[in-house]
């Protein structure tokens, strides 16, 4: 059910993509509230409800108190965002690293299949179409953003055009190889997931390029798994899956505020949004991703 539903949910997002890249205002700079406001409620809600997954690891563990789960998530973030502050291009290094990794996992976990020593390499490959199309489609604007975030690329070999052609080729191919042996309906998902992706970032900018990936692609599938988990029945998942998530996501997205708020006062808007939107998706994604991890090693 849930790869059917997946299907039809890559086949809608490859059309919307195509739909919306002919608007021209989509190509404009200034889209950075829309672009906030959408990570505030649809992008960090598919995390919202690690309190859950928390419950669950601190039960593997016999410990009875979530004030232990809050303030181990909490202070996992907290200790990100200080080492971007210390090392701004240590971590953001490691964090498009560790972000190509998930995103090219759990955009296919729902697609089980038997797991093998190279998958890691391939989810990572997979995953780094996110950060490579924007580099080769917009690279001025994409490293004006890196720059905003103490990070100069200009400089690295990489970011050349025949690089940049090489490491998107690979990324395509290990998409195909991660499920060589799937029927052609799972063939055709991903696919579309990919050129869906490049659609994005030749036609927009890479703000809202990346924003429209992770909200409606990413968030939005990630979501589909917890409200199959939480009811088999996808109207009633769904009701539970937005009670459970509002909390959370609603605190979340007040501090996401009260950052830009307070950037706003040294950067001019545009600049602070940026900020908040990429460094406080790595002080979310690093503790995600140890919760995910723990879980599913403990877990068995």
């Amino acid at each position: 059910m849930i790869k059917k539903v997946n299907f039809y949910h890559s086949l809608v997002f490859f059309n919307f993509c195509i739909f919306i890249s002919a608007f021209a205002f989509l190509r404009n700079n200034n889209l950075v509230i829309l672009c906030l406001f959408l990570i505030l409620t649809l992008g960090i809600s598919h995390g919202s409800l690690d309190n859950n997954k928390g419950k669950k690891l601190l039960k593997l563990f016999d410990i009875k108190s979530m004030s232990i789960f809050y303030i181990g998530y909490s202070l996992i973030s907290l200790f990100i965002i200080l080492i971007w502050i210390a090392l701004p291009k240590t971590l953001l290094f490691i964090f498009l690293i560790v972000a190509a990794y998930h995103f090219g996992k759990e955009d296919t976990a729902f697609l089980q299949k038997e797991k093998k020593f190279y998958d890691e390499l391939l989810y990572f490959l997979k995953g780094s179409a996110v950060i490579i199309s924007p580099l080769l489609f917009h690279k001025i604007e994409t490293v004006l953003i890196f720059q905003s975030l103490n990070f100069n690329i200009s400089g690295i070999i990489f970011i050349k055009d025949i690089y940049l052609y090489a490491l998107l080729t690979l990324s395509f191919s290990s998409t195909l190889f991660l499920f060589l042996k799937k029927n052609i309906q799972i063939k055709s998902l991903l696919l579309m997931d990919f050129f869906s992706l490049l659609i994005l970032n030749y036609f927009l900018n890479p703000i809202t390029a990346f924003t429209i990936y992770f909200c409606f692609l990413h968030s939005v599938r990630h979501s589909l798994s917890l409200i199959f988990q939480l009811n088999r029945n996808i109207k009633k998942g769904f009701l539970i899956f937005v009670k459970k998530a509002i909390p959370l996501t609603m605190v979340t997205a007040i501090l996401y505020l009260l950052t830009a708020t307070y950037l706003s006062n040294s950067y001019d808007l545009n600049s602070a949004i940026i900020r908040v939107i990429f460094i406080g998706l790595a002080s979310l994604t690093f503790p995600h991703i140890l919760l995910e991890y723990l879980l599913e090693k403990n877990g068995k």
